[in-house]
This record gives C-alpha cells, structure tokens and sequence, in this order.
C-alpha cells in the first residue's frame, strides 16, 4: 500500500463501499472542518482502473464534503488547484474481501449502518469466502449478531425495503426472518389491507407459530383421498383444515414416504428439520448428490414443509474440498408418536400448575420471562410512545421521569444480561433465551431484584393515557411538579382561547385576566410564561402544573370531560366497585376461600 495525494475528479466510491448506490450521507457535522483545514486524513481507495480513475473503498463522507467544499469555491472563483488534491492510500489489487471489510469497519466506527445495509456487505463478504466466525472475529462483533444480521436473507426485499423506512421495527423484523416466503407474502398483503389487522412484535410470533389454521395447499398428501375434514373460506379461495391432528397424521406419512423416496434416488442422508428450529440457507452450502449433498426436509409448524436438496453445512463442504468424505449423519427416528406426545405434554403441564400454586414467588418470575420473552398465548409489547411532532418527543425524551426511567431500566437490562443500549426489556429480548432460559435466570435473582425488574416490564407495557396510570398515580400521590415543568413544547400546542384564559387567571389572577380577555393567544401564553419565570416584573409562580397533568386530574371548561379527565371517571368509579360489598360464594374443593376485595 502507497500513499499519494489524488486529484478529486478521479476519485469515485466503489461498489465495495457500503455506501455505493446511495444518495450522498449527510456531512453537515464534518464540512465546517473540512471548509478550514481541507481532508487531513486519508481515503482508502484502489489501484487505478483502465480510465486511471480511483474507487473509494473507505472515505466517501470526507470525498462528499471535498466535492461541496470545491464546487463553493469554484462558484465564488477561488480555486485552488492544491484543494482538489485529496491523501489516498491505494490498496493492492484484487482483494475484493479486504475492500469490503475495510469500508464496513470505518462506517461502523464512524457512523451507525442500519441492519440491512450491514447484511449488504455481510452477505458480499460471504460470497468471497469470509465464514461467520471469521467476519465476527473482524469486526469485534458476537458470532449471534452476525448471525441475526444475515438472517435478513430470508426476507422478501420489500420487507427489507419497510425496515429500512422505518416503517416496520426491528422485533417485527426478526420474527419475520423465521418466516417463510409464503407467510411473508401472506403478512404484507395483510400490512397493504388498510382494513385488516396486522400482526407485529410478539403478535406475529403468535401469528407465525401458535395457530392451527393449516391451509390445504400445504398438504403433501392427495387431498381427495383424505378422511378428515377440510373448510373452504368466505371465497372459496383456500381450504383449511378442521382437525389438525387428523392433518398431521396424514402429513407426517407423507414426509415419510417423501424422505423413502430421496434415500431411494441416492441422497446421501435426509435430515428433518424440527418445527421448532429453522434452515438457514446461508448456514450451508450447495452440494451435489456425488458429493455427498442431503436434503434437508423444513417442517413448520404452520404445516408447510420445504424440501431443500443438496446442502451440507460448511465444515463438510471443506472437508469435500480436501477430498476427504463427508461424515455421514443418520436421522433417528422418535419413539413417541404425536398423539402420545400431547399426552405426555399434557398430563406434565396439569401437574406443574398445580404446583405453582403453593410457589407463588416462583410463579412471579414465570410470569415475568412470560411478559419479557413472550408466547405463543402472549401478546406483550411495549408502550410506544408514538407522537407525530418533534417538540413533543424531544419534550418527553429529556423530561425527569424518562430519565429516571431509562436509568433504572440500563441497570435491570444488565441483570438479565441482555446488554445496557437495548432500547427496552419486553419486545423480544429474552428470544435468545426463551422463557425457560430467562425463568431460570430470574430464579438465580434475589426478591429486591425481581420486584425492581417487575416495576420495569409493567412501566414498559403501561398503555399511557389509561384508566391505569390514573390509578397508580393517585395510589402513589405523584405530585407532578416534581416531574414536569412547563416547557416550549407545551405553549405550542395551547391554541384554544377560552382555555388560556382560564389558566391565565389561574396563574395570573382574575384582574389580569379580565383585563386581558380580548388578546391573542400569543399574548396569554406571554403572560403565563412571564409569571412561571417571574419575567417583566410580574410574581413568580412555582411548582405550576395544569389542572389536567395533576393527579387526579380536572378540567377548566365543560369541555374537557376527555382524556385523563374521562380515565379519572373510570378509577373513581371503579373504587366505588371495590368498595361495596361482593357475594362470598364457597369455592368447592378449595379448603381456605379466597378473600375478597377490599
């Protein structure tokens, strides 16, 4: 490698870099220094192509703002021929792996990549002989995450395409991988119906595995030949099966003579992939029959099964490089049939919940790894907070109680070790333990711990502007001055006059307000801010919170009987519930009844 200053008209970002194909990056943060001080560090680029021009492997942000910063000059006739000059390294020829690693490691340390641009140049690197271990060793990145980033392969590109938007989140994201392409058709078609209920986060993991509504075109079977039941749907487009067991009885016998019939052809081996695990394409690679390629038979839970020929995973694919013989492996077998199976399965679970009840503290962090992790009979998502205006984000995002909040929540995230910068502690992060993975853990937990980690999943998955934040703020006598003050955000969304008046009076004093009745809003809000800052000579108010942010909370015209003033309602008449009496009836077969509510 050689270092020269190269003239900027003959530089160009290569295919290598990540961001190759993309509108220019935003160099707003490092043009300033660039304007004064021109480009000191060096691009990475390669050796010359047949025109002697030069691809810029890694750089393409200071080449961005060498390209401004040159056509300014120019346009005020200030050119300076030094200027165009830019330090380069030229790399040795031929080394598309090397290129590639090298842009992928400055954007990461300089500028986050989003997910699908990392399986971008991933799934590049792949291609040019780089393992999954090693691009982990590379990049100082666990061998799981490089893992979940390659898994974005599986999806369909306009999935990808939502992802990158924005329009979908990243839990969504993940459960979608474990799809296949049929139910990821099935859930966009369901995004794209305005009408229709779409499933996200936990939902869709619900979505994906919990259900039992097996379509009849999943059948490897001859449909008319079969015994059981089938129901057609409101159009007459699909059949789906009515007895499930039935289904998978006919269903099983079928992959059977299926693998019968590739052991036959002289496939090496048939490998059954469980419902519970998934093939990953990216994890394998192609082989054919000679070679000792298998197939690999992925069954889903959803009843579809992909048969997937010719694979072998990559320490076999070596070893067939060397010329050596691929291990054989033999697939056993079980000894329980399905049916025997649900026996067992159900027999077990009667007797475990019934155990549970003389281990409450057990229990709770059941329910919690239940709430974290999620199930197929769970649907848990955090709040989202969501908000169309960025005065109120930036306004709840740097109030007290989200401050404390995100502090409490780093230090449980690190007990449960899922890592300090994961944005929440529900929504998925316990999938790499599962909820039996993440119930062991809890149960290595001390009590204290346990209840500080519950107060944050409930904080989390607190639907905000229900009847149950009312009820906890008044059960805890929040006093909302000591978490709020009143900020720009707030007077920019105040736009009734009738309500400024009334806080004006309430803050000011009648007087003030009489005698400003017919002012603009401007003008009220002015004189509201001037009082809560003790500004132009007018008294201090402290601790000022408005009628509908207190709790309880009130309104100031007849017509805020809306929003928390409406969950108020609810509490109160909810107390009025719990305080009357309740028929005690005797529970049979339960020796100490129950209490009632107090």
């Amino acid at each position: 490698m050689k270092l020269d200053h190269i003239v900027l008209d003959r530089l160009y970002v290569d295919k290598t870099n990540m961001r190759f194909g993309r509108k220019a990056p935003d160099v707003s943060d490092i043009l300033p220094t660039v304007r004064a001080r021109g480009v000191i560090q060096t691009l990475l680029v390669r050796p010359p192509d047949a025109e002697g021009r030069f691809g810029i492997v890694a750089g393409s942000r200071r080449f961005y703002a060498s390209r401004i910063v040159a056509d300014e000059r120019r346009d005020a006739g200030d050119i300076d021929p030094d200027a165009l000059l830019l330090p380069c390294a030229i790399m040795e020829d031929g080394d598309d792996a090397a290129a590639i690693e090298a842009s992928m490691i400055e954007n990461l340390a300089r500028l986050d990549a989003d997910e699908v641009r990392q399986w971008e140049s991933f799934t590049r690197l792949v291609r040019e002989g780089r393992g999954v271990e090693e691009i982990a060793k590379t990049f100082g990145l666990p061998e799981l995450s490089i893992r979940r980033v390659l898994a974005l392969g599986n999806l369909l590109p306009r999935i990808r395409d939502l992802y990158r938007a924005e329009r979908i989140d990243r839990f969504t994201v993940r459960h979608l991988t474990l799809a296949s392409k049929s139910q990821q058709k099935s859930w966009l078609a369901l995004f794209d119906d305005a009408n229709a209920y779409v499933p996200t986060g936990h939902q869709l993991k619900a979505w994906l595995f919990g259900g039992q509504s097996i379509p009849a075109r999943f059948a490897l079977f001859d449909i008319d030949g079969f015994s059981g039941a089938t129901v057609a749907d409101l159009f007459g487009e699909d059949r789906y099966f009515a007895d499930p067991d039935a289904f998978w009885a006919a269903q099983n016998a079928a992959i059977e003579a299926s693998r019968a019939a590739y052991l036959a052809q002289g496939w090496a081996d048939v490998v059954m992939v469980a419902p519970a695990e998934h093939f990953h394409s990216w994890e394998y690679e192609k082989a054919p029959k000679r070679k000792g390629g298998r197939v690999y038979v992925d069954v889903r839970g959803t009843g579809e099964v992909l048969f997937h020929e010719g694979y072998v995973n990559r320490v076999e694919a070596r070893r067939i490089e060397r010329g050596e013989a691929a291990a054989p492996s033999k697939a056993q077998r079980g000894e329980l049939t399905s049916t025997l199976q649900t026996y067992v399965d159900l027999h077990r679970h009667a007797a475990v919940r019934a155990a549970l009840i003389g281990h409450p503290a057990l229990a709770l962090r059941l329910l919690l790894a239940h709430a974290i992790v999620g199930s197929p009979l769970w649907t848990i998502r955090p709040e989202p907070q969501a908000m169309r205006s960025d005065e109120v984000r930036e306004s709840v995002e740097t109030c007290r109680g989200e401050a404390v909040f995100d502090t409490e929540r780093r230090i449980v995230l690190d007990c449960l070790g899922f890592g300090s910068e994961e944005p929440t502690v529900t929504g998925g992060n316990g999938d790499d333990y599962g909820v039996a993975g993440l119930f062991l853990r809890l149960v290595a937990l001390p009590d204290e711990v346990v209840m500080r980690v519950l107060a944050v999943v409930i904080g989390e998955t607190l639907a905000a502007g229900s009847a149950a934040v009312e009820a906890v703020g008044e059960e805890v006598g929040i006093a909302m001055a000591d978490w709020w003050q009143a900020d720009e955000a707030l007077f920019s969304l105040l736009r009734d006059r009738e309500l400024l008046g009334r806080m004006t009076a309430e803050v000011a004093g009648e007087t003030v307000a009489s005698a400003n009745a017919g002012e603009k809003a401007k003008t009220l809000k002015r004189i509201i801010a001037d009082h809560l800052d003790g500004a132009e000579g007018r008294d201090k108010v402290e601790r000022w919170v408005p009628r509908w942010m207190q709790f309880p909370p009130s309104a100031y015209t007849e017509r805020g009987g809306v929003g928390t003033v409406a969950a108020h309602a609810k509490v109160v008449a909810a107390r009025q519930m719990s305080a009357g009496d309740c028929p005690a009836e005797a529970e049979e077969g339960r020796e100490t009844p129950l209490p009632r509510a107090a």
